[in-house]
C-alpha cells in the first residue's frame, strides 16, 4: 500500500481478469500470496460496481511499492510490484502470522480508498471549508510545487488508512486493535513528520474503534474522521 513510497501511476504492462489471475501459471508464489490474501477486497470492489483491475508488473521492481494503486482512462489499477524487490516478502515478514490474511486485506482496502478518490473526481482535494495550503515563505517554485504535493500525498494516505480501518473494522472487528497497532509501526517505521507517509495523525484518531462509527460504507465510515484530522493538521 506504498508503505514509505509515492504512490503514483504504473505503467499497465500485464492486465488479467480477476479468475484469469488468481489462476495464471506465470505468477510466483509470492504474487499468488498476496492476491489471494486480498481477495475478499477485491471481490468487494467487483461486487459493487468499482471499475478495478489487477495489474502484476512482469519485470523486476526493485524500489516500487510492492503494492500501489494508479488510475487510468476511468478505471483503478491494483498494481502488484514483486519481482525483482526484496520488500514484497519483508514487508509479510513484518505482519504476525495469525494477521496474515488480514493485513493483506487492509492493505487492498487502503488502495480503494485512493480508487474511491480518483473516481469521485476529488483526489488532491479538500472538503468544503477547508482551504487550500499554503508553503513556506522563502521556497523556490520547484521546492514550492514539491511542498504541495507531499501535503497532497499525506492527506489522501490519510484518507486511505482510515478506509482500510473502516474496512478491518467491518470484517475483522475482533483483530481490529492488533491491526491498528502493526500499522501505526509500518507508518512510524523510517518517518519523516509531515511527509508523504506520516499518518499518525489519523491513526491516533482511529485507535478507539468507535470513532470510526457505524456507517455501512467503509468510505463514508472514514469521511469524517480524516476530516477532522484534517482539521487538526492543516
Amino acid at each position: 500500500m506504498g508503505m514509505n513510497k509515492s504512490l503514483r501511476i504504473w505503467a499497465v504492462l500485464a492486465v488479467w481478469t480477476w479468475s484469469a489471475a488468481v489462476q495464471a501459471t506465470g505468477l510466483t508464489a509470492l504474487e499468488q500470496r498476496w492476491i489471494a490474501g486480498m481477495s475478499p477486497v477485491i471481490q468487494r470492489a467487483r461486487a459493487t460496481g468499482l471499475p478495478l483491475d489487477i495489474v502484476v508488473q512482469p519485470q523486476d521492481a526493485p524500489d516500487a511499492a510492492p503494492l500501489a494503486l494508479g488510475y487510468l482512462q476511468g478505471r483503478c489499477k491494483l498494481v502488484l510490484s514483486l519481482r525483482g524487490n526484496p520488500e514484497g516478502q519483508a514487508t509479510l515478514d513484518r505482519i504476525p502470522s495469525a494477521l496474515t490474511d488480514s493485513a493483506l486485506e487492509l492493505m487492498a482496502a487502503h488502495e480503494l480508498g485512493h480508487c474511491r478518490r480518483y473516481l469521485d473526481g476529488v483526489w488532491y482535494g479538500l472538503p468544503a471549508g477547508f482551504s487550500a495550503d499554503r508553503p513556506p515563505v522563502g521556497l523556490s517554485p520547484e521546492l514550492e510545487r514539491a511542498y504541495l504535493s507531499m501535503k497532497s500525498t499525506r492527506r489522501e494516505e490519510g484518507y486511505g488508512d482510515l478506509v482500510a480501518l473502516a474496512w478491518t473494522l467491518q470484517r475483522h472487528p475482533d483483530q481490529y486493535a492488533a491491526l491498528h497497532a502493526w500499522l501505526v509501526e509500518e507508518r512510524s517505521r523510517d518517518r519523516l513528520p509531515g511527509s508523504h507517509h506520516d499518518t499518525l495523525a489519523w491513526l491516533a484518531l482511529a485507535s478507539d474503534p468507535k470513532s470510526l462509527g457505524s456507517a455501512p460504507s467503509m468510505f463514508e465510515a472514514a469521511a469524517r474522521l480524516w476530516a477532522l484530522g484534517l482539521g487538526d493538521d492543516e
